[in-house]
């Protein structure tokens, strides 16, 4: 049975845990406070652009683009997968690195030619330690999304777009949902789907004639990887808020069980301790009694236990 000294130095311990514990619920929330303001600021642009590749769609009865889905082309060869993961570069968020993980092994089950992206180094220590492969050189961090880092991150999966390494590029991440805990969705980047442009509704004006300088294609491919690097900082951020959120709920988890594990050990060395002073009252009465007794046979008088 553990002393009182081990009990009040376990007491200890865990506050000094629920003191963590709740300083990174706190961290966590400004994090994710911050990232969805930042992440507002640029909805306003991507939406534009958006709604301006609709109207070109529109305006265009054929669009030759390389970044959009062809199903005559690409139903003749068999296709080579990218996969963009978002992990986080630590733990302690629940659940959340496994389930992105385990939604990207059943990908790559059901597509076994494909090209893997990490994102957040606990990804990138799973694949190592599992002996997966994944592109070593690509190397990017979920600590602080922003749009610079969008940026690099489309400018380099363009480039095995483009080059025709991939034919496929699909993100994988942990969409945002406040207060409940993130899903993780499978998305395809490229090639977009030109379904996914087309409005329910579409003004008159939108189909009278325009024109393209210095042509249709190459303004619909100037525009379409800014919307593609918006489609990732979107991610991106999801991704960074869903892991804050679930690291919140972790930490507080964790905070609720030190709550619960203090009382159990006040409740134990309060017993302990009252033990021990019932323990020195017994010993002082004894004493005492002792004494009495070693009075009254010196003085030969008779000594009753009673008194």
């Amino acid at each position: 049975m553990a002393t009182a000294s081990e009990i009040k130095s376990r007491i200890a311990g865990v506050q000094d845990t629920k003191k963590i514990t709740d300083a990174m619920y706190m961290i966590s929330s400004v994090k994710m406070r911050r990232a969805t303001k930042d992440f507002e600021g640029t909805v306003p642009y991507f939406d534009t652009l958006t709604e301006k590749i609709s109207q070109m769609l529109g305006c265009l009865p054929r669009t030759e683009s390389h970044y959009f889905s062809d199903p005559a082309r690409e139903a003749c060869k068999e296709k080579s997968h990218g996969v963009l993961l978002i992990t986080a570069d630590k733990g302690l968020a629940g659940a959340y690195n496994q389930d992105v993980l385990r939604c990207c092994e059943s990908f790559m089950q059901e597509h076994p030619n494909t090209t893997l992206f990490v994102i957040g180094e606990f990804g990138r220590q799973y694949f190592t330690n599992h002996k997966l492969p994944f592109r070593q050189d690509f190397h990017y961090s979920l600590v602080s999304p922003s749009l610079f880092d969008a940026r690099k991150i489309c400018t380099e999966l363009l480039e095995y777009y483009d080059s025709g390494e991939l034919d496929e590029i699909s993100i994988i991440y942990t969409d945002y949902l406040g207060a409940r805990p993130g899903v993780c969705r499978v998305s395809t980047l490229l090639p977009l789907d030109k379904a996914d442009f087309r409005r329910a509704e579409s003004a008159p004006a939108e189909h009278t004639d325009k024109k393209f300088l210095p042509d249709a294609k190459t303004v619909l491919d100037g525009i379409v990887p800014s919307y593609v690097m918006g489609y990732i900082y979107g991610c991106l951020v999801k991704s960074f808020c869903s892991e804050q959120q679930s690291r919140m709920m972790a930490m507080k988890n964790a905070g609720d069980n030190a709550e619960e594990m203090l009382r159990t050990l006040k409740v134990q060395y309060n017993k302990i301790r009252q033990a021990t002073i019932t323990n020195e009252m017994i010993e002082i009465t004894a004493g005492v009694r002792a004494l009495k007794r070693q009075k009254t046979s010196a003085s030969g008088d008779l000594y009753y236990d009673n008194e």
